[in-house]
């Protein structure tokens, strides 16, 4: 009865003990955060009947919502299925859920058992006759201990190790969005090149039908040797451009592949002209960036920072809950007899218990060194996680300035080119009715393949912005 009294006061008082938590508990730190990005586009107020919800942003929309063209969704999904960054982000949130598992594991009662039966046989001259020269024996036996969690120190390191699973699984967020941003950046890039390739082809073809023409106008008298060189010289020059842009070209296919998990190959695609829509467009007036403050919820890499200094903060407990002292319980039992008839019997039991308590006098310095080390690690995450969010704060900026920039840039270099192509088509008539000298043609034909190419490259930076902008505002991760 006495036995039962002490084990009944030990679990009582464990009771007792286990709401004890030392160390600090997370409480998030205060970040300031501006009312509104700077370079924002102020968005029209609703009218009073209108149902369209302000509070939602550009990031919190999918990302089949925002890249329309089906071959890039067929590619980004592609991806989100074989991407090899993916498929590691995965093994490693089910790695950090075993060590969740280890880490709570750590804080239950452990039990064994076992059987064991011995044989020794002796000489009988060792021992003379009177006593016999085998032994056997053997029993059964029961094993259990737990480390009462008096401070904390397990449930901490749970918590913690629940804090690094959930910055693992943030992790895994971060590197889909990263996924998604680099196909569709990889996509613009190579679309950009069709472009590119389109109008170099168009123009060889071009400059091909005027090197003929010239040529018969030379055979008949009516231009010059000089003007036949130079429009071979021109035709050349083209040509020798065209090796350049296949080789960005299979490089970029190259490079979606490899984010498809799929080996160097080509990337199957509709014929693009100067005038396609593939390449994302949206009006600066309808992407509302919220407010800064939102991105605090929304942007993979803030929640994994905060995920990770709520790990620090938990060590600090753990460091802190080893000053104290530590107290287990240990029990043995089982039964040990030579004849296997009274394995079972009262006779053949045995039974140990004991209640163990361990205080550090004396380390060193360790346990101290390991709270300093813990604080000043927490700190270093706070430090980080305010970083990130003046970061995040930063590429909003950027990003929306540089959308609306390169939207005016595009706009600009259409009219540009509009200009060049009526130049080109009106030094062609001239030439052709000889009141001008090929120098006009080839000048304006120069001109007019450098803005087709200017144009090109600005609704790549168009489009890249967008992207960019969508990225920076925590999106493509749902």
């Amino acid at each position: 009865m006495n036995r039962l009294t002490l084990l009944g006061s030990t679990l009582v008082t464990t009771v007792l003990f286990s709401g004890c938590l030392v160390g600090p508990h997370y409480q998030r730190p205060v970040v300031t955060a501006p009312p509104v990005y700077r370079d924002a586009v102020p968005t029209p107020a609703p009218a009073e009947n209108s149902t369209k919800n302000t509070s939602t942003t550009l990031g919190d929309r999918k990302w089949s919502e925002v890249f329309r063209d089906e071959q890039l969704k067929t590619l980004i999904t592609e991806a989100l299925t074989n991407n090899y960054d993916l498929r590691i982000a995965a093994q490693r949130v089910l790695e950090q859920q075993a060590r969740v598992g280890i880490a709570r594991s750590q804080s239950l009662p452990s039990a064994s058992g076992g059987a064991a039966y011995d044989a020794i046989g002796i000489p009988k001259d060792a021992l003379g006759a009177a006593y016999p020269s085998t032994f056997h024996g053997g029993g059964l036996t029961a094993n259990a201990a737990w480390n009462l969690d008096f401070w904390g120190l397990y449930r901490r390191q749970t918590e913690a190790g629940r804090a690094d699973l959930l910055a693992t699984e943030w992790g895994r967020r971060a590197a889909l969005s990263t996924v998604v941003i680099e196909v569709t950046a990889s996509y613009i890039r190579l679309r950009s090149l069709d472009a590119e390739l389109d109008i170099t082809r168009k123009t060889l073809d071009a400059q091909q039908d005027s090197l003929r023409l010239i040529t018969l106008r030379e055979s008949v008298g009516s231009a010059t040797m000089t003007e036949v060189h130079r429009a071979q010289q021109l035709l050349d020059g083209t040509k020798a451009a065209l090796p350049a842009l296949e080789r960005q070209m299979h490089q970029e296919e190259n490079n979606i592949s490899l984010l498809l998990g799929r080996n160097p190959g080509v990337i199957d695609r509709s014929p693009i002209s100067l005038q396609s829509k593939a390449l994302p467009q949206v009006d600066p007036l309808e992407i509302p960036p919220g407010i800064p403050s939102g991105l605090l919820e929304r942007r993979p890499d803030i929640q994994e920072a905060e995920a990770k200094m709520i790990a620090a903060n938990a060590r600090i407990g753990v460091a802190r809950a080893q000053f104290f002292p530590q107290v287990s319980i240990t029990g043995i039992g089982g039964t040990a007899t030579s004849q296997f008839d009274k394995l079972f019997n009262t006779d053949s039991q045995f039974w140990f218990g004991a209640v163990g308590i361990s205080q550090p006098f004396f380390t060193g310095g360790k346990l101290k060194n390991n709270l300093r080390l813990a604080k000043e690690t927490q700190k270093e995450t706070v430090i980080a996680y305010r970083k990130t969010i003046a970061s995040a704060f930063k590429d909003v900026s950027d990003a929306l300035i540089a959308y609306r920039k390169s939207r005016e840039i595009r706009i600009a270099q259409e009219d540009k080119m509009a200009e060049a192509r009526e130049i080109r088509n009106l030094a062609q008539v001239r030439y052709t009715n000889g009141r001008t000298s090929y120098l006009e043609v080839i000048a304006s034909n120069t001109i007019l393949l450098s803005e087709e190419m200017s144009l090109v490259n600005a609704r790549q930076q168009e489009a890249l912005s967008l992207v960019q902008l969508y990225s920076a505002l925590g999106g493509g991760w749902a």
